[in-house]
């Protein structure tokens, strides 16, 4: 008999919700378990049981014990408080050892901080090994060398909400660089959807004429290669660190990443949700933290139906239908050689969709956070510092929207030549940082041109002498560009278009205001 492995020493439970405690055991077998002077009891069934304890308090310095006849299993230094889990690709996974101001950070991180962090092991596939690397986890302190690898975004966003609620909080890291949204949903989620059925159909195609075993083996030729490719790449850079990835791969050989599709590979459909996701699901939580959307940049026009179905995935299986949801608007980017494809600008229009269609969700808007050329932006503190302005928002009530959102569009009006635009959170007027960029206006022609813009108390008034009679209006459609337009409170105006979804406009601006429903 055995807790599940994220039970361990020095764990953050949820505070004020019921506290689920599972594992595995021999069926038929009672098991309990204590914390605080509450206990729960059940009985093995098909070798797992699970227990719910009644809520608790914030607390810090408790004792769970775990008996199941001579079986006792005991957890020390366990703190009640608040859990988030940090979900997502390579922005989330970002270590704090890399980013801007890492370095002077770690030197003041301490136990008593108030951050304690557990980290998902990556596995890409359960086979005879997986279990043991799963039992060598545990939840740890934060400290100078101990916490290198933890989420850069994930720490900001604790320490603050720490500092703001005065408790501990806990960060359940789970999350891998690279992957779609499609790899942390349940085949279900994607079998039964006619939007999302490609990403299996691409799979399965992949896999055609291919035993499991064919297929890892592959995956394993490759990864022994692109593991030498990657030392001989760290060289390269380090001795010629301008060099260009077109040049390296010229120099070094071709890298294969992200290798052949199969049962092994991280990027396949739902495959962390089966390695990861399930590992860690129902630990109580407060809510989820999610920054991803970069690696569905090749299907932006179902990434609103995705990013949908993960919400209402996850939030399934923890059982609970209000679970917040927290989301990145993924920032300014573009490589410097390519063209403007506009697709991440759509990723982000799904992104401001969704938080607007589904209640008790949030979302930091981080436009002004993008680095032209570079997909991994090195400061990570705006973005932790943003998510907690939502859940402290959203969530825990601290703060209102005018202090915690972004200015984000909310209708608009034609008045002769000007289209006037009505925006929300921007009661005190905007504030510029140079001149404003990234407005456009159309006729009925839908063709777009760059407009001059005059701003007010939550409106900006837009013309453009090549479109005397306005119709369709637009800011920021592009994969990157300098932002300079913010609200009073520091926060950039989130992109919006009005020539897609008109239908939609006034269904979506009443959400917040809709009679509470579940997803």
């Amino acid at each position: 008999m055995r807790a599940a492995a994220i039970f361990s020493d020095r764990m953050v439970l949820q505070r004020e919700k019921p506290i689920a405690v599972w594992g595995d055991g021999r069926s038929g077998r009672r098991v309990t378990v204590t914390l605080g002077g509450n206990s729960a009891s059940c009985t093995v069934q098909d070798g797992r049981w699970q227990v719910t304890l009644p809520p608790m308090p914030a607390a810090e310095g408790l004792t769970m014990v775990i008996r199941s006849g001579a079986v006792c299993i005991t957890f020390r230094e366990i703190a009640v408080g608040e859990v988030w889990l940090c979900g997502g690709q390579s922005n989330m996974e970002y270590e704090i050892k890399d980013e801007k101001n890492g370095a002077e950070l770690l030197r003041s991180l301490t136990p008593d901080c108030g951050v304690r962090f557990y980290y998902t092991p990556k596995q890409r596939i359960i086979d005879e090994s997986f279990d043991a690397v799963e039992r060598n986890t545990g939840w740890a302190y934060a400290d100078p060398e101990g916490s290198r690898a933890w989420s850069a975004v994930g720490l900001y966003f604790a320490l603050e909400l720490a500092k703001k609620l005065g408790v501990t909080v806990g960060l359940i890291g789970c999350n891998w660089g690279g992957t779609s949204a499609s790899v942390w949903v349940s085949r279900d989620v994607l079998e039964q959807n006619a939007v999302l059925r490609p990403y299996i159909d691409d799979y399965d195609k992949a896999m055609e004429g291919k035993t499991e075993e064919q297929a890892i083996a592959e995956f394993d030729e490759y990864a022994a290669y692109q593991d030498a490719w990657w030392i001989r790449y760290t060289e390269l850079m380090q001795e010629h660190p301008g060099t260009s990835w077109e040049d390296a791969q010229k120099q070094i050989g071709e890298s294969r990443y992200p290798g052949p599709m199969g049962p092994k590979n991280e990027c396949r459909p739902c495959g962390a949700y089966e390695t990861m996701l399930l590992r860690v699901c129902p630990y109580t939580l407060r809510g989820f933290l999610y920054y991803q959307g970069e690696s569905d940049d090749h299907r932006p026009d179902a990434y609103e139906t995705l990013l949908t179905a993960l919400t209402d995935c996850w939030r399934r299986d923890w059982g609970d239908r209000e679970l917040p949801f927290l989301n990145v608007q993924l920032p300014m980017f573009r490589y410097a050689n390519d063209p403007d494809y506009k697709h991440w600008c759509r990723i982000r229009e799904a992104q401001e969709n969704v938080y607007r269609k589904l209640k008790h969700t949030g979302l930091a808007v981080l436009t002004d956070c993008g680095e032209l050329d570079n997909i991994h932006p090195g400061d990570k503190a705006p973005v932790g510092h943003r998510l907690a302005l939502q859940a402290l928002c959203e969530v825990y009530g601290v703060l209102s929207p005018e202090e915690a959102c972004a200015p984000m569009y909310r209708s608009n009006f034609v008045t002769g030549s000007t289209l006037t635009v009505l925006t929300e959170h921007a009661a005190e007027g905007f504030l510029l940082t140079g001149e404003p960029a990234g407005f456009e206006l159309a006729g009925a022609n839908g063709v777009f041109h760059s407009a001059n813009a005059v701003f007010g108390r939550n409106c900006i008034l837009l013309t453009s002498e090549a479109v005397p009679h306005p119709c369709y209006v637009r800011y920021a459609w592009t994969n990157y560009m300098e932002v300079t337009v913010f609200g009073r409170n520091g926060l950039p105006l989130a992109p919006f278009r009005t020539d897609r979804f008109l239908q939609e406009e006034t269904a979506a601006s009443e959400k917040k205001n809709a009679p509470s429903a579940s997803v």
